[in-house]
Parts: structure tokens; sequence; C-alpha cells
């Protein structure tokens, strides 16, 4: 009997395991066959296996191919793809002033892996009204007639580091993102903070910086938490390597630094300490700021968590971009002529740095700025935001968005991305190239100017662009034509396509991890 009983409850058993599995397996195929032919979304071009689960674009994102796969798909599909169950992405000028600008569409939760001291700051505020109110207190940092007030701090770290680099070239190729990397972080601490924190100093002996290392980490520890469940995350972040530990701690490193700036300055402001002046660092305004729609102060932990965005989105990809710059010109001496020929006439003394005033006004110099971020703006990859419940300007309901004839209901990711937007063949003519030439008004029509401009968003679109592109622009300006002006630029065998192979993760960066570049002194 109780041989019986037993042999019952197990049949029993097996019977509903397999009654569970069988659910399941029913559950997933309803759930393919839905989002293949059912849903709203169904219409849109795209693989069939992209629209039945977000593992396929999860495996690019992995591979950090991301930016380049979509491309090849908007060069299969045409102007506007689906690449997941819930995910469209689109190649088209109106469609992007639609959702960035006009619409003003709230970030999708892709950002809040970026957060930092496990807070918002304005990239990671996903809202539009509360990355407003979070924006009017650092935008009078960044106006270009404040920025031009820190000219002699950006000039004299810049010389530094041209000194140093002659002092070296000597000794061999040298690491431009390493190099980049820390010239932009004591340009950003000086200038937020009114701090020098010596980070080209401690480049030139060998000596560790761990602000510029903590800023070099993040962006990868960002894409990887983004990914991982927090339970997988909180276990993989214990992992006990030195190393990954480092770039897992890479917030609480910056984090310590930022609280010490900021309980530096309060302490100054309230001793009384600080004259009133023209030039006051962001940490000053911020410490100030009031929130408009409370009045109360800008509370420590959003201080923190602001700087700590502005160093990383300042610092790492500023010095990505630069260095892909200086490799064009290491295997393109006849554009490196051309710049030498401009500035050589613009800085006849090689340690002095023109005004900004002036390096705005150089044709060839601002055409090769403008080809470089076309092709290696720092952060080319999607800008995801969420198609609302109301898309209407007068408020009624409108649950279906039209973007380019397809209905696309609310609660629908939407993007576009600026390496598409910048690789457009019908818009630029060997879209691949480098070619300076294509933005010189001596040489292209006006028009063509025109249209080319409109498809420019290295620093994002809409009102979600980078607040702080005027510093990131000047100080990109200033670099190259210091660089330029004092040095001939050579790439050794081990820096070649293969090294420089551009792997995404929201920023770029070069699949060695470095760029190596010789510098040979000019006369002078």
């Amino acid at each position: 009997m109780e041989y019986t009983t037993s042999l019952s409850a197990s049949w029993l058993s097996h019977n509903l395991l397999f009654a569970a599995a069988s659910m399941a397996l029913m559950a997933i195929f309803a759930r393919a066959f839905y989002n293949l032919f059912l849903s709203p979304l169904s219409a849109i071009p795209g693989p069939w296996y992209a629209a039945v689960s977000d593992f396929w674009i999860t495996t690019h994102v992995l591979r950090l191919q991301q930016c380049k796969i979509i491309h090849q798909l908007f060069e299969k599909y045409g102007p506007v793809v689906r690449i997941g169950p819930n995910k469209v992405v689109f190649r088209d000028l109106t469609t992007m002033r639609n959702v960035y600008s006009v619409h003003k569409f709230d970030k999708s939760a892709y950002y809040k892996g970026l957060l930092t001291n496990d807070n918002d700051h304005a990239m990671t505020t996903l809202e539009h009204a509360a990355h407003s109110i979070r924006r009017k207190g650092y935008a009078p940092h960044y106006t270009l007639s404040n920025i031009a007030q820190f000219q002699p701090e950006m000039h004299e770290v810049t010389l530094e580091l041209v000194n140093t680099i002659e002092a070296l070239s000597r000794s061999g190729p040298l690491d431009c993102l390493a190099f980049f990397r820390h010239l932009m972080v004591d340009v950003v601490v000086s200038s937020s903070y009114g701090y020098r924190v010596g980070a080209v100093s401690k480049w030139a002996v060998d000596v560790e910086d761990p602000l510029s290392t903590a800023i070099n980490d993040f962006p990868k520890r960002g894409i990887i938490r983004c990914i991982l469940p927090t339970w997988i995350w909180n276990l993989v972040s214990r992992i006990p390597n030195n190393r990954w530990r480092q770039m897992c701690d890479s917030d609480k490193i910056m984090a310590e630094f930022v609280s010490g700036r900021v309980y530096e300055m309060r302490a100054q402001m309230n001793a009384g300490k600080i004259s009133e002046s023209d030039k006051v660092p962001m940490l000053q305004r911020l410490l100030r700021y009031r929130y408009s729609d409370d009045g109360q102060l800008m509370p420590d932990h959003d201080i923190i968590s602001e700087c700590m965005g502005h160093m990383i989105a300042a610092s790492d990809t500023s010095s990505t971009s630069l260095s892909y710059f200086l490799w064009e010109l290491s295997r393109r001496a006849d554009i490196m002529k051309k710049l030498q020929a401009e500035l050589d006439e613009a800085m006849p003394d090689a340690g002095v740095i023109p005004d900004l005033s002036v390096l705005h006004e150089l044709p060839y110099l601002n055409a090769f700025f403008k080809e470089g971020l076309r092709l290696y703006t720092a952060a080319p990859s999607l800008l995801e935001r969420v198609v609302p419940a109301s898309t209407s300007k007068n408020g009624a309901s409108d649950e279906i968005f039209d973007l380019m004839g397809y209905g696309v209901p609310a609660g629908t990711i939407v993007s576009t991305q600026a390496w598409s937007m910048h690789r457009d063949a019908s818009i630029f003519s060997s879209p691949d190239t480098f070619v300076p030439e294509r933005w010189l008004e001596s040489t292209t029509k006006a028009d063509t100017l025109a249209r080319m401009n409109y498809h420019m968003i290295p620093f994002g679109t809409g009102s979600r662009v980078c607040g702080g592109q005027n510093l990131a622009q000047a100080m990109m300006k200033i670099v190259v034509a210091s660089m330029v002006r004092n040095f001939d630029i050579v790439a050794p065998a081990e820096t070649n396509e293969r090294s420089m192979n551009i792997m995404d993760s929201f920023v770029i960066f070069p699949a060695a991890m470095e760029c190596k570049l010789t510098f040979i002194p000019r006369q002078k």
C-alpha cells in the first residue's frame, strides 16, 4: 500500500512538473508569436530574432559592437529598424527633431546604469522637467563667456603637457589616451573646484593618479552594471581581484574626492575666505543653487553626484576623441602639413597659445575638428527615449506616436545614434573617409554644409544636449593647436587599424585600450 502511494505521488509530481514546463514553453511561444505577428511594432522592418527577444542586441552590447551592428541594420533595412521586442531605432532628421526637441521624450531606464554615488545626476535624470531644474544649476558655468575666463588654466596645463612630451619624446612612443585623460582631469578639476590635482605631473613621473584611473574605469563599470541584474552585480563586484575591484569601486573613489572638495569649499565660503569674482568654479555655483520648485539649497548628495557626472563626461570622452584626432594626423601627412601651415602663422611663438577667439576663426583647424567629431565623437551610441502616453501638444490622450509612418505605442523605446547620423552616405560623400575639406566654405556649397551640420550630433541633440560641450570644444581646439604646432606625429607599427578598431560601451575606445604615438619636436 505504501509502495503504491509512493508511486502515485511520484507520478503526480512528475506530471505536475511536466505540466508546468509545458505551460512555461507555451507562454514563451505565445509571447514570441505576439512579438512577431501581433505587436504594434511587427510591421517595422528588422531581423525576426530581434523582435522575439532582447538577447540578440544584448550580445552585441557585450561584444562592444552595438553602434556598428545597428549601422549595418540601417544599411540593410532602411532608416527605421526594430532591434528588440520593445525597441526601435531610426536614422532620420525630422524624427530626431520630434523625439528630442519637439516632444522632448524622457530618457529610458538604461541611463540608470551610469548613476554616480548611487544617486542621480543630470545625465541619469530620466524626466525632462526634473533634468531642466538640475541643468539650471550648472548651465551658467558652461557659457562661452565663462569658459573663456578659464583659458589661463587651460593654457598652463596644456603647455605643461607639451613640455613633458618634449622631454619624453626620445624615450619612444607615448600613450595618448593616458596623457590626454590626465590633462582633462586637471582642466575639469581646476574649472570645477578651483583646485589643482596635478594629474599631468603624476603621469610625467609614472605615478598613478587614482582619480584619472577611476574616471577611465567608470564607463566600463556602468555598462556591466546596466546589463547585469542587481543581485549578480553585487556578487561579481566582490570578486577578489585587485584590478577588478578597483574598477568596481571607481564610483567610490570619485565620490571620496568630490566629497572632500565640497566640504573644503563650503568651509571656505562659511568663513568668508572666498572673494567675489567673475571667475566662479562650478562647485561654488552649485553650493549656492536653490531648486526652483521648492527653493531649497541643492543637497550635498546631489552636488557630489552632479560633479562626478561632469568629471566623467568631460575627461574620458575628450581624451578618446583627441587620441583619434592625432592618430588620423599620424597617417595623413597631407592634413598635418595644412594644419601646421595655418598654425605656424597663427602661433608664431609655439609656447604661446592664442586666445579662443583666434582659434575659432582658423578655417582648416575648425574643418579638421568638425571632421574629427563626425567620425570620432566619443559618445556615438543610442540615445534612448520612451514614448509617453500622451504626445499631443494640447494634452489630449494620444496612445500612438507616428514614427516615420509606423504607429509606435506608449512605452516603446525609440532612439537614434550619432554613429549612423554621421555616416549617412546620402549626406556625407565617402562617409568612412576622413576629409576635413568637406567642411570648408571655399570648397563646399552652402546648402550642402547646412545639411551636414543638421546631421551632426557629436554632443547629443535637443533639450538633453551635453551641457559641457563648450568646455570640451574649447579644450580640444587648444590641445590640437598646441600639439600640431609643436610636434610632427608618427604612428609606430603597433598602432594600426587593428589596435585602433573602435569598440563602444556607450563611449568609444580603441581595441588595444591605448593609442601609442611618437612625437618629434618641431623647430620653433
